[in-house]
């Protein structure tokens, strides 16, 4: 199989884009953009903490939600982890973590409401699926020796627990609380559709148009996001689940009637013809579905989604020598280093959402979004690599550094990283329909919204295979620019398997 070269990668990506462009719905409400813009820096410049105690228990829910989740999602993972060599194993994995958890939230409300459950599992079940895959890998990588020490006659159980699981550990527990990191994003964004998390309260906030309010939930969020690693330490996990459970037992839900979770898998979820007992208008069905919502909705995804990855790249090009003292200098790499954390803080939704505040509806704020998160995400490892380059004793600084030593070095894991978050770029620019943009996101939730959880189902499983298809592109193009599996994304000593590709 012939190789590709990187730049020619990158030049089809910035073709496709090109073409994007014109297909693309950049325009801006008709109210003035920088006045809404004023009013909002005005509000997270002089935040208002006078709704602390509402603040302060979304806070906690939040927590509690995301360490509830990734726990259950953790245990999940670990189950399934030494078994992922079987195709079955592997395809309720994939097939687990390729839907968002806003979606996974979303048809779990139609069973068990606004809850505890709904917030968990929609956290819990595509964790399972990443964790499990990432899990294997560390097994994998661990050392042999004591397993093959203690001979065929140990049962599997055993062999795991006493020659594997041990050594693969502290790499195990470091995923952990980088996943614990995800899990906080994310149970902060399915705020916006009705749990009591810090998205609520963010939602609420701006609706009532106290922008003071808004920005304090922004830097309570900024600083629980960056201090996660002082306050979650693995002897601490009993208590914070303790925590956990005692905050969740909190949570008020409202009733759903009686057997809501027979309706859901015995009837809501089978197409409407088959419900209706006609199987021949089923294939007219899904037509009508596929033309009217699947194409249309796919193809603003990918096209939000291309136009995003080409602003991540642009992002993380230069913020690739931001963060290093010797290009910018120390207060540059400083700022640098604040400007990176904020952006990659914030999930994609959340940052969509206060772009749409001033933008209004359209595909810019979610193209805006997703390349700032992401471009932020890769220009800080590769900020981290290019710290750790090993450089001439007469090596120059500034823009010729970066030039003509740190762009030239790290181009292969620059394009490999950008191909690696593809694929999340994909997941995010979907569940960005749920604002009101039309990608497929928009469509699930239209679905859901008239009660047609059928057609939901249907396009909820179109989307995951939108999502392992593009994975399995980048996979092919990485294989072919003779990247394949490398873990690009571990810049840092003791870094995990997976940390570059998802969250």
């Amino acid at each position: 199989m012939a190789s590709l070269s990187r730049l020619g990668v990158v030049a089809g990506f910035l073709a496709v884009a090109a073409l994007c462009l014109p297909l693309a719905d950049l325009t801006v409400a008709g109210h003035d953009p920088w006045t809404a813009l004023a009013r909002m820096g005005r509000g997270f410049l002089a935040p208002d903490f006078g709704a602390i105690e509402q603040i302060a228990r979304a806070v906690a829910l939040t927590v509690a939600f995301a360490v509830a989740g990734v726990t259950l999602g953790g245990v999940a993972g670990l189950i399934l982890a030494p078994f992922y060599r079987l195709r079955a194993v592997r395809g309720l994995a994939i097939a687990l973590r390729s839907v968002h958890e806003l979606f996974w939230a979303l048809l779990l409300l139609q069973v068990f409401g606004i809850s505890v459950w709904s917030g968990v599992l929609a956290i819990a079940l595509p964790y399972a699926g990443i964790f499990a895959k990432v899990l294997s890998e560390i097994l994998d990588e661990s050392d042999r020796r004591p397993d093959r020490w203690l001979g065929p006659s140990v049962d599997p159980l055993t062999r795991f627990l006493w020659a594997r699981a041990p050594l693969a550990w502290p790499q195990m527990a470091t995923y952990a609380l980088y996943r614990l990191e995800c899990g906080l994003r994310s149970s902060a964004v399915l705020g916006f559709i009705g749990l009591p998390t810090l998205g609520f309260q963010l939602d609420t906030f701006f609706r009532q148009g106290e922008y003071g309010a808004a920005g304090a939930v922004m830097v309570i969020y900024i600083t629980l996001i960056a201090t996660v690693r002082l306050w979650m330490r693995p002897r601490l996990l009993l208590g914070w689940l303790i925590f956990a459970a005692v905050m969740l037992c909190t949570v008020r839900t409202p009733p759903m009637g009686q057997g809501a979770l027979w309706r859901f898998l015995g009837q809501d979820i089978i197409p409407a013809p088959l419900r209706q007992g006609d199987p021949a208008a089923l294939l007219p069905w899904l037509w009508e579905l596929t033309s009217t919502a699947i194409l249309p909705g796919l193809a603003a995804t990918l096209i939000v989604a291309q136009l995003a990855l080409v602003l991540a790249g642009a992002v993380a090009f230069v913020a690739q020598a931001a963060i290093v003292p010797r290009v910018t200098g120390r207060i540059g790499a400083g700022v640098g280093h604040l400007v990176l954390v904020i952006l990659r803080s914030f999930p994609e939704y959340m940052l969509a959402y206060l772009f749409l505040q001033v933008w209004g509806p359209s595909m810019l704020p979610a193209i805006l979004a997703l390349g700032l998160h992401n471009g932020a995400i890769i220009g800080h490892l590769l900020g981290r690599q290019a710290s750790g380059l090993t450089l001439r004793a007469d090596a120059p600084r500034g823009l010729t550094l970066w030039g003509w030593e740190i762009v030239p070095r790290l181009f292969g894991p620059f394009v490999a990283l950008c191909l690696y978050r593809w694929e999340i770029i994909i997941r995010e620019s979907a569940i960005m329909g749920i604002l009101g943009i039309a990608t497929l996101g928009f469509y699930l939730d239209d679905a859901i919204g008239e009660l047609r959880i059928d057609r939901a189902v249907v396009i909820l499983a179109a989307t995951g295979l939108v999502t392992v298809g593009i994975d399995a592109l980048s996979r092919a193009i990485r294989a072919r620019l003779g990247a394949g599996d490398l873990h690009v994304g571990d810049a840092r000593p003791g870094a995990v398997p997976g940390q570059a590709t998802n969250c």
